[in-house]
């Protein structure tokens, strides 16, 4: 193991007072993949006064001037792409083919947010008097505290900081503790591509309550960008109602995948596979969480669900051909299989996987076999929390009025997915569904173009689409009289 990596404020890469450090584990053998400074309250202070200090410049500047440094930084990712892939992989666990998809889209928000910078360009408003005029403007809103989870350690940064860093804001960092080496890895990219110092600061540390108590409800900090758990969203809320503090939060999920009896079936098949598995072994937030047949094609549909997933590669991420890697912690497997086994207990039927693996390469990391459970039932909490991990419930529904009741009776409002050939219904389920995303015979999730962002419980504001950089700003009106 190598020296500590230091976490990056004011442009240099410092340790913690003390020398305090935590380590980074590869989730696929549990060795320790690196020694990360453990940042506390000295080193937040000096986070958030660096970009307090870098904002006002920052700000100012040409915002094509802005674009230019963010697709520097994009151009750069582009180049390192692969080493920053291999970081995921080894932090994250996700297979390396799967983190190299996930550096390559991340690094288009660079790219889009970069346009979009040029086109904060506010309106006169047409005056009802003579004798005035009326200027709006959009103006950035000021430092940002970001914080961001570990199933995507590099396109959750960059969802954050690409908008805010477009829009004139100057941000502090705080990565999840379990992945902090993808979110350093870009903040060398930053200093490389030209970003001046103290704009982008990135704090490493795994004392979650001083964040909390420290960074969070800092009085130089204007907007905070949340991705995590609602619990903690509603915590971060209720601190920040004190300062009146801007907030945006991608929380929890809960998504109905719904397949209709005139869908096409190998597309519906492959999507929900796709959608339930194949995204960090889904542990998303936009993971399909229960999925409803109808009962026309459930035999059909059913027997060809089971037999992809029992095809699925489950393997260390640099294995050829890994489908599915390992959970991040032993708590996630085991909050997993703890739902998987609630639902037998309760009636469901488990048809294949469900259980731990634990031979060969298997041996010291948090692998799991993808469970897949027939005869679910809405009352069960495999149904109602969000599972994070690889099991699927499968339900059956008769109607397309009852799918639509059931599918929205949950306090999440996420990501939601359907398949029909049907363009009437088409255009009927999407309106009707409570979802902040709605695939409509697609299961590929968002992209840089559309806002994403969540109904009720999962979530407040939009992240990308020109919504995306409207986040990080202020709007001030203007009144000019000219008598």
């Amino acid at each position: 193991m190598t020296d500590a990596k230091p976490m990056f404020i004011n442009g240099e890469w410092v340790l913690a007072e003390g020398g305090a450090t935590f380590d980074v584990i590869n989730p696929a053998d549990q060795s320790t993949v690196a020694s990360v400074a453990n940042g506390a309250a000295p080193e937040i202070e000096r986070a958030v006064q660096a970009a307090h200090a870098a904002f006002r410049e920052w700000s100012l500047l040409a915002p094509k001037d802005r674009g230019r440094i963010l697709l520097a930084i994009q151009e750069l990712m582009e180049e390192r792409r692969d080493e920053l892939a291999r970081i995921v992989t080894l932090e994250n666990g996700k297979p390396y083919e799967e983190a190299k998809k996930e550096v390559q889209f991340s690094l288009g928000y660079f790219g889009w947010f970069a346009e979009e910078a040029r086109r904060m360009s506010g309106e006169w408003v047409a005056s009802p008097q003579p004798g005035k005029r009326y200027w709006v403007l959009h103006q950035p809103i000021g430092p940002v505290a970001a914080v961001t989870p570990w199933n995507f350690p590099s396109t959750m940064v960059t969802r954050k900081i690409a908008p805010a860093l477009a829009a004139g804001c100057s941000v502090v960092l705080k990565p999840a503790s379990a992945t902090p080496l993808t979110a350093l890895a870009i903040a060398d990219i930053t200093q490389a591509a030209g970003l001046p110092p103290g704009v982008f600061n990135v704090l490493t540390t795994n004392r979650s309550r001083l964040v909390g108590n420290e960074l969070l409800t800092h009085p130089l900090i204007r907007k905070i960008g949340f991705t995590g758990s609602t619990d903690v969203g509603k915590g971060i809320m209720e601190a920040a109602a004190r300062q009146i503090k801007r907030l945006s939060f991608e929380l929890g999920g809960n998504a109905p995948f719904i397949v209709f009896d005139d869908a096409d079936l190998k597309s519906a098949v492959e999507g929900s596979v796709a959608m339930k598995f194949l995204r960090v072994g889904g542990q998303s937030c936009i993971c399909a969480n229960r999925i409803y047949v109808q009962r026309g094609v459930a035999d059909r549909f059913l027997p060809a669900f089971v037999e992809a997933v029992k095809k699925l590669k489950v393997a260390p991420g640099f294995q050829p051909g890994a489908q599915i890697g390992p959970l991040i912690n032993e708590e996630t497997r085991a909050k997993v299989h703890g739902l998987v086994q609630d639902a037998v207990a309760r009636g469901a039927r488990l048809v294949t996987g469900g259980h731990y693996l634990t031979e060969g390469a298997y041996k010291n990391g948090f692998f799991y076999a993808p469970a897949v459970l027939l005869d679910v039932t809405d009352d069960m909490p495999i149904a109602q929390e969000e599972i994070f991990g690889p099991a699927a419930p499968l339900l059956l529904f008769d109607t397309e009025e009852e799918v639509i009741r059931r599918a929205n009776a949950t306090k999440f409002g996420l990501a939601a997915y359907f398949y029909t050939k049907d363009m009437t219904r088409l255009m009927r389920v999407a309106e009707q569904l409570e979802y902040g995303l709605v695939g409509a015979n697609d299961a590929t999730g968002y992209t840089h173009e559309i806002p994403f962002g969540g109904f009720k419980e999962s979530g407040l504001g939009r992240e990308g689409g020109h919504e995306g950089i409207e986040e990080y700003t202020e709007v001030k009106s203007v009144v000019i009289n000219l008598t």
